[in-house]
């Protein structure tokens, strides 16, 4: 199987048989209709013109400039990312598992599926990523969140086929297309907010290079297809309010649970909050995201100790009074990778959004989410993966997180977050893993953009695997951080 680290040397292959496509007919162009109105009207804010949303962004990619290319050119587009990848890892790389002939492809046809042995960090983490090269593929081909998951689906059968010798493997089949679908809605909302079709000059050269680093195959498209230089009187993307938050800090853990003993650790947190939960309207898959990610530097570095995130996938807005709330179906991405555990899943279930105003000031954000966990892995062994050697099981089950905010005026927040997953063994001893994670923590706001906080974690992990000792193990840690919040300046403030 491919190591992590040469997947990125695979993402120019994207779309590399793309064709130019700069003609737009005039007539096509929406026309905008401008209604006067008496001095003496009343003025309401905040109303969506039809097709867009609040903030005045548009609800759907416009498809006069985003035409769909048809289903077999988009494939053979797909298949090209193969190929690509397989040539650097065979020739470049001369990796044995590249090795392939007709020979190789009827033995993998004739046989079984398995399940691999692959680095934790592979199959969690590297093989999501190449699925996101697949189905961002069709995605800047003009194919929506649906219609580009069969795409990253026939991707993967391909790669499993026919780009290794090694046996085809079932959770390779499951995650790649699953999680990098998750993965790349979320890239290629995050590249339409970064790119505007509408400038020029220093600006346009910016913004195309950093969004053809988020979203290397839709970069590469917009090169082939000439959008990368065109120029347009208006905006023809969807885009959605985005607030990020960074924070750093000291990262300390526990010995023998001991509070304020044992090593540091420097610790960075980003989290990507997209779309407003909030709004009432009709809903599309990733309308609504958020993200996580933390890097650890120190005691055990981790480049990517964390990965959690949610997408909506279809959902209702209910207002009533001062309580707003989105219900909804979820897609769910977990990847935990440090000193207690690891563990990795991909969920779909039903979760809620809710927002109470206690006061002018003051509000209590809940989240709360139950999901079914097809794939999984759990370590087990007593401690983290140190090997290049698998040392963890697939399995499935279900999770569960809840997360709850309560901001006090503009001073200061309490919060805490919680995440439950239970899983049961697919392959190898039989038994069950419960993994809980508690988060509570306390934000003292230096700003209305920077503030300071402490968090402190309690993490449960019990193995009941036949013929292995049960394990029952908690660690505590503590974070001391500086955070800083990036609102989008089109929210004004309106979300929180």
């Amino acid at each position: 199987m491919k190591p992590v680290y040469t997947l990125i040397l695979f993402l120019s292959a994207s779309g590399s048989f793309a064709q130019i496509d700069t003609s737009i007919s005039a007539t096509t162009l929406p026309q905008t209709v401008v209604v006067s109105q008496p001095s003496t009207a009343p003025v309401i804010k905040n109303v969506p013109s039809p097709g867009y949303n609040k903030y005045g962004d548009l609800l759907a990619d416009d498809p006069a400039y985003n035409k769909r290319y048809p289903v077999l050119t988009t494939a053979a587009r797909v298949a090209t990312t193969n190929v690509f990848n397989w040539a650097l890892s065979r020739y470049l790389f001369h990796f044995e598992w590249a090795e392939v002939a007709p020979k190789t492809w009827k033995y993998n046809l004739s046989h079984g599926l398995v399940w691999d042995d692959d680095h934790f960090g592979t199959n969690f983490i590297g093989h999501p990523h190449t699925g996101n090269n697949y189905f961002n593929v069709a995605r800047s081909n003009g194919y929506n969140y649906w219609q580009s998951l069969p795409f990253s689906v026939g991707g993967s059968l391909m790669w499993e086929y026919f780009g290794e010798n090694t046996q085809p493997s079932r959770n390779d089949l499951v995650n790649t297309p699953l999680s990098g679908a998750f993965l790349g809605e979320i890239l290629y909302r995050v590249s339409s907010n970064i790119l505007d079709d509408r400038k020029q000059g220093r600006s346009r050269v910016w913004r195309e290079m950093l969004a053809g680093l988020v979203n290397p195959p839709r970069g590469l498209n917009r090169l082939t297809q000439g959008k990368m230089f065109r120029v347009t009187q208006k905006e023809v993307y969807q885009k959605e309010p985005l607030n990020m938050t960074f924070s750093g800090g000291i990262h300390k853990i526990n010995n023998n649970n001991k509070f304020g003993s044992g090593p540091n650790s420097f610790v960075l947190n980003m989290q990507l909050d997209y779309g407003d939960a909030f709004e009432v309207r009709r809903r599309k898959p990733f309308d609504v995201f958020r993200l996580r990610t933390e890097s650890i530097f120190g005691v055990n570095r981790k480049l990517l100790g964390s990965a959690t995130g949610y997408g909506l996938l279809f959902g209702k807005n209910i207002l009533k009074g001062r309580h707003s709330t989105l219900l909804g179906g979820f897609q769910y991405f977990d990847y935990w990778n440090n000193r207690v555990f690891e563990v990795g899943s991909l969920g779909f279930g039903v979760g809620l959004i809710a927002r109470n105003r206690v006061s002018q000031n003051s509000v209590l954000f809940s989240s709360l989410h139950f999901a079914a966990v097809p794939l999984a892995g759990t370590n087990t062994s007593f401690g983290p993966d140190t090997s290049l050697l698998r040392d963890y099981h697939f399995g499935g089950g279900f999770e569960a997180k809840i997360e709850e905010t309560f901001h006090l005026s503009k001073v200061a927040s309490l919060g805490f977050a919680g995440y439950y997953y239970w899983i049961h063994n697919y392959e190898g001893p039989k038994g069950n893993s419960s993994i809980g994670i508690l988060k509570p923590r306390f934000i003292l706001n230096l700003s209305s953009k920077a503030s300071i906080g402490i968090e402190h974690h309690v993490y449960y992990n019990n193995r009941f695997i036949d013929k292995v000792p049960t394990l029952h193990l908690a660690r505590t840690e503590q974070r001391i951080f500086f955070q800083l919040f990036l609102e989008d300046r089109r929210r004004n403030d309106r979300y929180r």
